[in-house]
């Protein structure tokens, strides 16, 4: 992996003189020499240092350069239709909390996601990793060492601290083994290992420490030990929700991420047992609290095959299935706001931009059984209310199809309640033709209804920059950077007035690149 991503860094150096777009600047200023970007190339200038940005949108502008006397000093302005444009770091580079995995070759490939235009990268950060004893000691030497290389490579980063499924630590684990209805269960007794119930955020499950406890130390810690990075080179932290990270119950069977059916309610652990039976009895329906729908369906099983979602006149648009839904999404959005609030705690005095993350579900059944039933306005309000970004995760690129549907239905939501939208690709998700092509992910994050201030590509490794890869994310980023290409081949010199060419992201590039990893 490590020599094609070398070889990658070095095609891209070679490419980006042949790469250009045509972008138009205003210069602010005096006459001092400066440095301009447009899109993603730094060019030299006599007059003012001003950068300019091109989004699928418009552009923005800033001034960057010192204030002598008398001048005026323009702060950076973005506006709306600027993409902050991420990849993912592989899920593995750090493992054990003191060093970086293969470091040279995630050095190479930060260089190559620089040299392309790549504003930052982002670092899942486990809690298993950084906290692998039950004690106050956390061991942040190996993703420190990371954010070194990324303020080194001139990236901005994006953390995401990660406390479900594989991330959680082997304490908790030990906790959840010993005592197993602190984990979420299903209809059959099955244990959801890696996700703890909501309803134990405020239990002192974890040795005499509630999870909510668990998870504030944990961000807490974080922002101490990177408290010289935070606002600088650190400029996002995403905190983790629920499975996979995002708002939502592990309504997909244990043991797997993906399901056919709607999926199967999480409800039968004694403690959100014992929470649907105290709701029941204050709704002043005490039956309604002995357990969760009966007639549900199973994980793979079409929702209108069951008697609770088919339609017309199933179960769930009877009074008992408005009592039970509105319950359980309820106890979802509580969960969150009780992190949220935590991670406010922490970082809301901080120069960072706090995020989540919500799912993209394709049906109201589905939605239902993860949590979202009546959509995700309410959600949006929540984040909303603490200030926080919602970044749609796994988004797929398939424009015209029913995820863009609900891409935009997020999009509104946020919208409405005053949210900021970012975006996250499924692994790996660009296409050569077709839904998920490059074309395909331009559209989709340039449309106004789906566009996303923030977008995030996971997750870089050898197969993303494999020769069947690579060439189609330069492709992409092209197509989000410059959707009207032009093709002038050079900066233009001092005096040629306020024309600039800004790099495309042009085929030349990508098979160059692809060739030099072919031998690699």
């Amino acid at each position: 992996m490590e020599a094609v991503l070398m070889q990658q860094a070095a095609a891209v150096v070679a490419g980006t003189a042949r790469r250009r777009c045509a972008g138009e600047v205003v210069v602010v200023g005096g006459r001092q020499p400066g440095l301009v970007r447009l899109g993603f190339l730094w060019g030299r200038w006599s007059g003012g240092a001003v950068r300019a940005r091109l989004g699928p949108a418009r552009a923005h502008l800033a001034v960057e350069r010192s204030r002598e006397p008398g001048e005026e000093v323009v702060e950076e302005e973005e506006e709306e239709g600027a993409l902050r444009l991420f990849v993912g770091l592989p899920s593995d580079v750090v493992s054990d909390g003191h060093a970086v995995n293969r470091a040279k070759a995630v050095s190479a490939g930060m260089r190559a996601l620089k040299l392309l235009g790549v504003d930052g990268v982002e670092l899942p950060v486990s809690w298993a990793v950084a906290q692998p004893g039950s004690g106050d000691k956390f061991e942040w030497a190996g993703y420190l060492a990371v954010a070194d290389m990324v303020r080194d490579a001139g990236l901005s980063l994006r953390v995401s601290l990660d406390t479900h499924g594989s991330a959680l630590p082997g304490w908790v684990a030990k906790a959840a083994a010993a005592d197993p209805d602190i984990l979420f269960t299903d209809r059959s007794g099955n244990r959801h290992e890696g996700c703890l119930s909501f309803a134990v955020d405020e239990l002192p499950v974890l040795g005499g420490k509630s999870p909510l406890e668990a998870y504030e130390a944990f961000f807490r810690s974080f922002a101490v030990a990177f408290q010289d990075f935070l606002g600088s080179t650190v400029t996002d932290v995403t905190v983790s929700l629920g499975p996979n990270g995002e708002l939502r119950y592990p309504s997909f069977p244990p043991g797997s991420d993906g399901y056919a059916g709607a999926g199967e309610f999480q409800c039968y652990d004694k403690h959100m047992l014992a929470r649907l039976k105290q709701h029941a009895v204050a709704a002043g329906q005490p039956l309604w609290g002995l357990s969760g729908p009966h007639n549900a369906p199973r994980y793979s099983e079409s929702p209108e095959t069951s008697a609770f979602f088919r339609a017309p006149g199933g179960s769930w648009e009877t009074a008992y299935g408005s009592f039970f839904l509105s319950w359980y999404a309820g106890e979802l959005l509580a969960h969150g706001d009780r992190v949220l609030a935590a991670a406010s705690r922490v970082f809301g005095g901080e120069p960072v931009e706090v995020s989540a993350k919500v799912p993209l579900l394709r049906s109201r059944p589905v939605e239902a059984t993860a949590g979202l039933h009546g959509g995700y306005g309410p959600a949006a309000e929540m984040f909303a209310r603490h200030g926080c970004t919602v970044i749609a995760s796994g988004m797929t690129g398939a424009a015209g199809s029913a995820a863009e549907q609900v891409l935009a239905q997020v999009k509104a939501a946020c919208r409405e309640h005053g949210a900021r939208l970012a975006g996250e690709s499924a692994a790996l998700a660009v296409a050569r033709d077709g839904e998920g092509s490059p074309g395909a992910w331009g559209g989709l994050l340039a449309a106004e209804r789906t566009r996303p201030c923030q977008f995030t590509y996971q997750r870089m490794g050898a197969e993303f920059f494999s020769p069947d890869h690579w060439p189609l994310f330069v492709q992409l980023v092209r197509a989000l950077e410059c959707p009207d290409e032009a093709h002038e081949d050079d900066l233009p010199a001092a005096g040629d007035g306020g024309r600039l060419a800004v790099p495309s992201r042009g085929r030349a590039a990508a098979d160059a690149t692809a060739k030099q990893a072919q031998t690699a």
